[in-house]
């Protein structure tokens, strides 16, 4: 009797402003069935009152896909989660982690670890609103609200309002002093804090986020882990994810090489095209796709140089493959044999 397939949350491309877009999206599933992707983080004020399509949208080959909301009035979250069941999402996650000046000021993201029973509050409204799975992703810490106690408080507060899923950035964060990207690297990792907080949780999905480059770096944490969400390694370099669907979740299938991710992402250019999206919109999002390999210049060059010309199209991304060498565009991610998790 095979083993039951692992949950979604197994792996999961974290959400990125300005990154984790729709082109995003429907380029790494050309890589990944099987990973969870996430939206950027969406205002509950931009679905309320804007343009739901452009926030929302989204094609079907993208799911498993969670919608991450940034808010922290109950009623509006409850709204939102209701609207994002509506569009066909598969998760709503809270995002309590974020420090940027312009989340602080809508009294969301990271700062709202300050006050659990308002998190609590916005999950319960959500639970309300909503069959889908509600999760919450946060830091271990803010400021000098950064002890152990704090934190599993925290969780715990949020938990007894039916959070079930945690998702954990394993660095605390400096609502001042610090940019968002220095908060990406700056504040230590402390991944025995989270392997300590699933220890003392172990009813509760703990996943865990936060410097992860490799899918083997995946598979060392998913020991004890109950998930592992990459960021921007996922993105920089995004043929990490070719060989998740095998050697994570453990499925019988031959990884994509670059050139048939590609190929199977022409489509979806061309349609994006035909509704008037510039080239080098969609295309940004795979300059990573050739990393380290000959041909990379060539790939990014071209597409950079002359993707946000009026009018181009699929030509200049044929010309671009054309300066990556064969050995390149045809190699598979790791041959050696892999066990699931």
């Amino acid at each position: 009797m095979s083993a039951a397939p692992l949950p979604p949350h197994t792996l999961s491309v974290a959400p990125m402003m300005d990154w984790t877009d729709r082109h995003c999206r429907a380029f790494h599933r050309t890589l990944t069935r099987r990973t969870l992707l996430y939206t950027e983080m969406v205002t509950t004020g931009a679905i309320l009152h804007g343009d739901r399509e452009r926030h929302l949208g989204f094609g079907g080959v993208e799911h498993p896909l969670a919608l991450q909301l940034g808010g922290s009035d109950p009623a509006a979250l409850a709204e939102c989660a209701r609207i994002a069941e509506s569009w066909g999402y598969d998760e709503v996650n809270l995002n309590c982690g974020c420090p940027s000046d312009r989340v602080q000021s809508g009294a969301f993201g990271a700062c709202l670890m300050g006050t659990p029973d308002v998190v609590a509050r916005a999950v319960e409204a959500m639970r309300g609103a909503t069959r889908l799975p509600v999760t919450v992703k946060h830091r271990i810490g803010i400021d000098d609200l950064d002890s152990y106690e704090h934190l599993t408080r925290f969780v715990g507060t949020v938990a007894a309002a039916g959070c079930e899923t945690f998702i954990v950035h394993a660095r605390k964060a400096w609502l001042s002093g610090l940019s968002p990207k220095e908060n990406r690297e700056i504040p230590p990792l402390r991944y025995e804090v989270v392997r300590q907080l699933k220890r003392d949780f172990p009813h509760l999905t703990v996943v865990l986020n936060g410097g992860i480059l490799s899918l083997e770096a995946a598979r060392d944490h998913l020991t004890w882990a109950d998930g592992v969400m990459i960021g921007r390694a996922a993105y920089q370099d995004p043929f990490l994810l070719a060989a998740a669907d095998r050697d994570v979740f453990g499925e019988d299938v031959t990884p994509p090489s670059r050139r048939e991710a590609i190929e199977a992402f022409l489509p979806y250019v061309a349609g994006q095209l035909e509704a008037g999206q510039p080239l080098n919109r969609i295309m940004k999002h795979t300059l990573g796709l050739f990393a380290g390999q000959p041909g990379a210049r060539h790939w990014k060059r071209t597409l950079s140089e002359r993707g946000h010309l009026p009018g181009v199209g699929l030509d200049v991304v044929r010309e671009a493959l054309a300066g990556v060498p064969d050995s390149v565009l045809d190699a598979r991610a790791g041959v050696g044999e892999a066990q699931p998790v």
